[in-house]
């Protein structure tokens, strides 16, 4: 991988620089190569900060300094504590990242966590960053949300919306569509030739033959039925309760749950430090740590990077698949 990474400041009082410097302190003897744009004066102190002025730059300097696309602050930032007046700011930054991917001067973006009420506030129109990049980087198709850990790999069908709504707006239809983009992101950006995808019930047991609910037989088998049709290696619905043991993993490549917790409870007891969260259908290369600001914590020295750093890692290397399957 030739052309560095990007990195995006997030939400600045949250836990996102601390992290980034850690996975720079991780990651400067042997790469991948990754640029913060940020503001510099706040990311000094115990690692040495290169200024630089364009992406070119970043590699040569990436094993003795970070290098930084300096983007000033117009607030004070204090640890834990939020400030509107840096929202435009935050925002800014991931323009800049999704801008610099799409005309190829980095090889993907990594987005640190950002507090949603705060940009929400200043005018941000979106449930968060999957949405936000769909109208960045999109391609004509809706994205799909991808958690990556080295024992699992779950997409929620729905995703931030209140539970009693998205249970309503599942259909057989909106199923299959996130199963289709779900196997041919796994085809592109992991090489995974014929993915196996298992597909949740929504009720204790799946619905126990209609007993506990039908939203199986009308809902998800339908849905089932039309991918196996069109090729693809679709199985359920699967017990909720079952379908995460170890032994069922191994049967499948990824899980699609049909809602948000259904999918990110399994992967978050599993890893909550290493997870990773992969938007798929994007003309970009995008990852993200898989957990918040953490402003609870934030400047008190107690952040674990292993989530960006996994991030990081698993940007470049879908990069670099990409690159491959396109040569």
């Amino acid at each position: 991988m030739r052309s560095p990474l990007a990195v995006t400041m997030g939400e600045p009082a949250g836990i996102g620089g601390e992290i980034t410097r850690d996975a720079w302190r991780a990651l400067h003897a042997t790469g991948p190569a990754f640029l913060v744009v940020d503001d510099a004066d706040r990311l000094g102190g115990d690692i040495p900060i290169a200024r630089i002025t364009s992406p070119e730059a970043a590699v040569a300097v990436f094993s003795r300094a970070l290098p930084v696309l300096h983007r000033p602050l117009p607030g004070p930032v204090t640890p834990g504590r939020l400030d509107a007046r840096n929202a435009p700011a935050v925002i800014a930054a991931i323009d800049l990242a999704v801008a610099l991917a799409k005309a190829g001067k980095v090889a993907g973006i990594i987005t640190n966590p950002i507090q949603k009420s705060v940009l929400h506030a200043a005018g941000f129109a979106h449930p968060g960053h999957t949405e936000y990049l769909a109208e960045l980087a999109g391609t004509g198709v809706p994205p799909v949300m991808l958690l990556v850990c080295p024992e699992l790999r779950v997409v929620p069908v729905t995703i931030h919306e209140p539970l009693r709504l998205a249970i309503a707006r599942l259909t057989p239809a909106l199923i299959a569509e996130t199963a289709r983009l779900t196997a041919a992101g796994l085809q592109r950006d992991f090489g995974i030739v014929a993915p196996r995808l298992a597909i949740a019930g929504l009720n204790p047991h799946a619905g126990e033959d209609g007993m506990l609910g039908t939203e199986e037989r009308d809902i998800v088998a339908p849905a089932i039925a039309v991918l196996r049709a069109e090729g693809i290696d679709a199985r359920g619905p699967m017990s909720p309760d079952a379908m995460f043991t170890a032994r069922a993993r191994q049967g499948y490549d990824v899980a699609l749950g049909l809602y948000h917790d259904q999918a990110l409870i399994p992967i978050k007891t599993l890893d909550v430090a290493g997870g990773v969260n992969v938007t798929l259908g994007l003309s970009i290369v995008r990852t993200s740590p898989d957990h918040g600001t953490a402003l609870d914590i934030a400047g008190r020295g107690l952040a674990d990077p292993s989530s960006l750093i996994a991030a990081i890692r698993l940007a470049a290397e879908i990069a670099e698949h990409r690159g491959r399957t396109q040569r």
